[in-house]
């Protein structure tokens, strides 16, 4: 399975805001955005003027690596969003904040997105009783996801849910039981990232 391997800390770097990709590091005075927050690279501090070409995919880029998919797994999910009724930009990140794995950053079963892919790859997280290992799996309304009944004493999985914050009004969770439900599917007021997304829709259209 293809996936990105270098410092992730460098992404938010290159996008000159936080992405929140190591969980509660990003919230530390170790966060390399907050002593270079800065593009890296030689010329890094040498600010340009964007394109609006540079614009929209900058924020295509910026989505992408949210939800930390890659370029053509990313162009599936637009192609998606097209053949879906209703506005495409919605429709793709309904599609995005649907997958597994966000699913479980989101109920703070994990303190990021690519920890919870980690806890569903290696078999940690049931979908109504069943293991799934596919981050990527699409969660619908009315979905239970737990942790497996082996995985419950993980030290790490009981500390994110006890450091949990606020869950999103589409899910519900009961922390005694780690034990979620997808009330419905998720609409933009619920998805909270500071995304234009009629920028990515007008980059592809181009």
């Amino acid at each position: 399975m293809a996936r990105y391997t270098e410092s992730t800390c460098k992404l938010c770097r290159r996008e000159g805001m936080k992405l929140f990709l190591k969980g509660d590091k990003c919230y530390t005075e170790k966060c390399p955005f907050a002593r270079r927050p800065y593009a890296p690279g030689q010329h890094g501090q040498n600010k340009k003027k964007l394109t609006n070409y540079g614009t929209q995919l900058r924020e295509k880029q910026k989505l992408r690596r949210y939800y930390g998919v890659l370029e053509r797994q990313f162009e599936r999910y637009f192609e998606e969003a097209e053949r879906m009724k209703g506005i495409t930009g919605d429709n793709l990140l309904q599609l995005l904040e649907r997958r597994l794995d966000n699913v479980v950053y989101r109920l703070s079963i994990a303190s990021s997105r690519a920890q919870a892919r980690q806890f569903v790859a290696h078999g940690h997280i049931l979908v109504n009783g069943k293991k799934v290992d596919i981050p990527s799996y699409l969660v619908k309304a009315g979905d239970v996801i737990s942790v497996k009944d082996s995985s419950k004493s993980l030290e790490v999985i009981k500390n994110n849910v006890e450091a949990s914050t606020n869950i999103p009004d589409w899910l519900d969770f009961n922390k005694d039981s780690l034990e979620g439900k997808v009330l419905s599917l998720p609409t933009r007021e619920h998805i909270d990232l500071p995304v234009e997304e009629h920028l990515i829709v007008e980059l592809y259209s181009r």
